[in-house]
């Protein structure tokens, strides 16, 4: 007790000369670095037309990878929404294991889900066929609405390549 008795006066004095210091602990604001992707060495990185894009080219040269009106003032369920399409986003890059080439793509228009993407031409159609219905049927199960796979195709992975890093 007695060695906590003399610590308190000492801890007060160094916390005066902190506060006359002027120290600051808060992160450095003036290197913007998220949603941006580092060159490697041997410019081997393949990125996509969306990846390629820094995040401030939003709404110009890029899009939002989910569409709802939950997010506007006095919107509803913001929170319910943003964990519904994450749920989303893993259960079909999941389902669709090594398949998916691009970002997938979550529309709400009233009360139906529309999820867009690109996949590789790697499973035979009948297959491709069986996923669709599939995903569709459990998420709508799911999610209580009706939900639409709006799907291309493409032969390689490397046909959604924009440029390397």
């Amino acid at each position: 007790m007695s060695f906590l008795a003399k610590l308190t006066p000492q801890l007060a004095l160094v916390q005066a000369q902190v506060s006359k210091a002027a120290l600051h602990t808060s992160a450095v604001c003036c290197r913007v670095q998220s949603g941006r992707y580092r060159i490697t060495t041997k410019r081997d990185r393949p990125l996509t037309y969306e990846m390629a894009n820094p995040p401030h080219f939003i709404g110009h040269r890029k899009s939002w990878n989910s569409w709802n009106t939950s997010t506007l003032k006095d919107g509803l369920r913001p929170s319910q929404t943003a964990i519904e399409d994450v749920f989303i986003r893993k259960f079909i890059t999941g389902t669709w294991h090594a398949l998916v080439c691009s970002e997938v793509i979550i529309k709400r228009q009233h009360n139906t889900i529309r999820i867009a993407g690109i996949i590789r031409q790697a499973i035979s159609p009948r297959k491709i066929y069986f996923l669709v219905g599939y995903t569709e049927e459990l998420l709508s199960y799911w999610l209580q609405c009706p939900v639409t796979l709006e799907l291309q195709t493409v032969a390689d992975k490397k046909d959604v390549v924009f440029k390397y890093i």
